[in-house]
């Protein structure tokens, strides 16, 4: 992904869905405005993943509704997944499929993400990589997993003054904690639970967070 001229919303799942249910969510959400991408994550926060088929069942679902609204749609951590639903590209961790052979799977014209945590290094190696975007966090406590890794603001600052790729800011990120991330530089705000869990719904909380962006 290109940086964009304004920061922009990176939507995850949450970790565990209800297909029917989340279906209707979803499709809220992005009548809510502008979202760059989202990203299927069925990963509870023990780390334990959803079977293959029930993420392949829920990409055929969802992506076509990502795609009529212009969204990007990335799987975490699964390649072969990504390459068989014919999703966007990839989300990758450091100890998922390195990203060389992510892209020779994937093919050049796949989005494929890397999660830096926070270490400016691991960032400029996967960059050099061809990385399309690299991720920091998290940045606050998040109720999706249980983070082994801090970040700090001045990380999007240092990346948004020194190299080309956007950045991702990802962890525990709400319309209420969002500004300082965007102020230091975030390209893309990753956001789950402050979406999905907003007190008003999902499509009022990408609403909200575009009307901070534009600001």
């Amino acid at each position: 992904m290109a940086k964009p001229m304004k920061s922009r919303l990176y939507l995850i799942s949450p970790p565990e869905i209800n297909l029917d249910d989340f279906t209707d969510m979803f499709e809220q959400a992005l009548k809510g405005g502008d979202v760059a991408c989202f990203q299927l994550r069925l990963k509870n926060q023990a780390g334990e993943a959803a079977s293959d088929e029930n993420i392949l069942t829920s990409c055929h679902r969802l992506i076509p509704i990502a795609h009529a609204h212009n969204v990007a749609f990335l799987v975490n951590d699964r390649p072969d997944i990504a390459k068989q639903a014919g999703a966007d590209g990839v989300h990758i961790g450091q100890d998922d499929m390195p990203y060389t052979e992510t892209r020779n799977l994937l093919g050049e014209n796949a989005i494929i993400g890397v999660t830096c945590h926070d270490s400016r290094h691991l960032a400029m190696v996967a960059s050099e990589a061809g990385a399309d975007y690299v991720a920091f966090g998290a940045f606050y406590p998040t109720q999706t997993k249980t983070p082994k890794f801090s970040a700090d603001k001045e990380l999007l600052s240092w990346w948004q003054e020194t190299m080309e790729p956007p950045c991702v800011a990802i962890g525990g990120i709400t319309i209420d904690n969002a500004e300082p991330l965007l102020e230091a530089g975030a390209d893309f705000i990753a956001v789950s639970s402050g979406i999905w869990n907003y007190v008003d719904g999902p499509q009022k909380a990408v609403k909200a967070f575009n009307k901070l962006m534009d600001t």
